[in-house]
């Protein structure tokens, strides 16, 4: 299995514009991000993705490998459907996220090794740690799993609804936003189109679900803050 690690990275962030270049304790914040992930032992090949000439040059300034890509792509899977129509001989792509700093390789590990079982197309972390103000907050992402370990619903409202429960207690899971996909199926759900629950939740997961797309979950008690608002950096500089 041959992998290729994407961290897809834009400039123009509404609520952080500039983000992947902010010094972080003498490092860019892509730097520190790029030599995180390359710690991991699964992956092959690691490029940032971006329509920024900015994070181009600083990517290169570093050693590091970067690829210009359009501006129009509306995710981050899309930037990976891009890089990988010029590196078609990688068998998965690993979505990365460009705002963890503290990214954990082994955390990436974890992930990629959901792809020893053949069955698996698409694959996420999620942690089982989930306290009530998770439940209550929509920007902590709940899931909810069948016997398998695939998702079967992934929500920022706290479903199921356990008002008629004689035990209020239920396994929800807490997403990690990483993703991995087999080449052909990243290939194909970036040419999917939008569906409602995608659009109601504003959850690009819920496409993949909603046409016929398995999800597996892999369970990690590794979780790094990520950056982002400004507020958010208090949250990282003592750790680096």
């Amino acid at each position: 299995m041959k992998v290729l690690g994407v961290i897809p990275a834009r400039y123009g962030s509404s609520r952080f514009p500039g983000k992947p270049l902010i010094d972080l304790k003498g490092k860019s914040m892509i730097q520190r991000v790029y030599e995180g992930a390359q710690k991991a032992t699964l992956l092959d090949a690691l490029l940032v993705a971006t329509d920024d000439e900015r994070i181009y040059q600083e990517v290169l300034r570093f050693g590091g490998q970067a690829l210009l890509t359009s501006s129009l792509h509306q995710s981050g899977t899309d930037r990976c459907a891009e890089v990988l129509s010029q590196f078609p001989d990688y068998d998965v792509v690993i979505n990365i996220q460009g705002d963890e700093p503290l990214v954990s390789a082994i955390q990436l590990d974890q992930l990629l090794s959901a792809f020893e079982d053949p069955e698996v197309k698409i694959a996420t972390l999620v942690h089982p740690d989930v306290t009530p103000a998770d439940l209550e907050n929509v920007n902590r992402i709940k899931v909810i799993s069948d016997c398998h370990h695939n998702a079967i619903y992934f929500s920022r409202s706290a479903l199921p609804n356990t008002h008629y429960a004689k035990e209020q207690h239920f396994p929800w899971l807490r997403h990690i936003g990483l993703y991995a996909y087999t080449a052909p199926t990243l290939a194909r759900i970036a040419g999917l189109a939008p569906c409602a629950l995608e659009q109601a939740e504003s959850l690009e997961q819920l496409r993949w679900l909603y046409y016929g797309y398995n999800i597996r979950l892999i369970t990690t008690n590794i979780e790094t803050p990520n950056i982002d608002v400004p507020d958010d950096l208090e949250k990282v500089l003592p750790f680096l």
